[in-house]
């Protein structure tokens, strides 16, 4: 695993898995597996598990009552897979050309170089690589400086190791999560006032929030969604995610806030379950 993904995952917090409902299992599955790269886990009728190296990344589930979400609901923006290297991503970019899979674009965002895409059912997926973080710049209140130049896929393509994708590499990673939300100061009061991930950056209409200096892990925007109300249980799309703590203060911190603001959640034996404003799942852990 590359030292700058390991960034990633080495803050106090940092997302695990992500969580979603659709309506054809067997060909959202085949996408994640064909094209992404993830190997299947573990199967039941009503759901499959999805990772890299046996470690899981993406739950599917699927219902009879399953119903297609409208695209300004809360909910995903997109699911960010991150590679541990540039030479890992043009890789995965021969195979995306092989398949001839439609791009909905590609960024350099200076602390990374991002490629994006959707899956069958319309939920939006960005595959990335970061850049070390010692050549991210930052301001003096601690936020970090992010844009959106062009990134030239041509010259990524060309730059790709001589070898046939076969499977993600090991050490893929869902490095962040992107949320389409109601309303960005409620946004901001749960991520940072209530789970502790300090704002990172803003644009117009979105916030960046990320945990020990990491550009983010978890954005939400109020691009296609302003206004929005909580998702319906049976909505397709993101049902959920988790957040884990390598900082037991962090963890501790969150869940005193969630009792103290008297925000429902649920002790499991793995976490505890709590739903932000727009009602997607959050599951806390060690």
């Amino acid at each position: 695993m590359s030292e700058n993904q390991q960034f990633a995952l080495t803050r106090p917090a940092y997302v695990g898995q992500a969580h979603l409902v659709v309506r054809d299992l067997p060909r959202v599955s085949e996408f994640y597996q064909k094209i992404i790269g993830l190997s299947v886990i573990e199967k039941s009728p009503s759901g499959e598990v999805l990772g890299v190296n046996g470690q899981p990344l993406l739950t599917l589930t699927t219902s009879g009552n399953a119903t297609r979400a409208p695209s300004g609901a809360a909910g995903l923006f997109h699911t960010a897979f991150l590679m541990p290297s540039r030479d890992d991503l043009a890789l995965w970019l021969t195979n995306v050309a092989q398949h001839n899979v439609q791009l909905q674009g590609a960024s350099d965002h200076l602390v990374s170089e991002a490629i994006y895409l959707a899956d069958p059912e319309g939920n939006g997926i960005e595959v990335y690589r970061d850049r070390h973080p010692d050549e991210w710049k930052y301001q003096p209140d601690g936020t970090v400086s992010m844009s959106t130049l062009r990134l030239d896929l041509q010259e990524l393509y060309n730059s790709a190791p001589k070898a046939t994708f076969t499977k993600a590499a090991d050490g893929t990673a869902i490095g962040h999560i992107h949320l389409q939300v109601g309303d960005i100061p409620q946004a901001d009061a749960f991520y940072q006032d209530v789970l502790g991930l300090k704002i990172m950056a803003r644009y117009p209409g979105a916030s960046f929030f990320g945990s020990g200096a990491y550009h983010h892990h978890v954005a939400a925007n109020i691009w296609n969604s302003r206004g929005a109300q909580a998702r319906s249980e049976t909505m397709t799309g993101l049902s959920g995610y988790s957040l884990k703590f390598n900082d037991k203060t962090a963890l501790d911190n969150a869940i005193a806030a969630l009792d103290r603001l008297e925000i429902a959640s649920e002790r499991q034996s793995d976490g505890i379950v709590v739903k932000d404003p727009w009602g997607i799942g959050l599951k806390l852990s060690a």
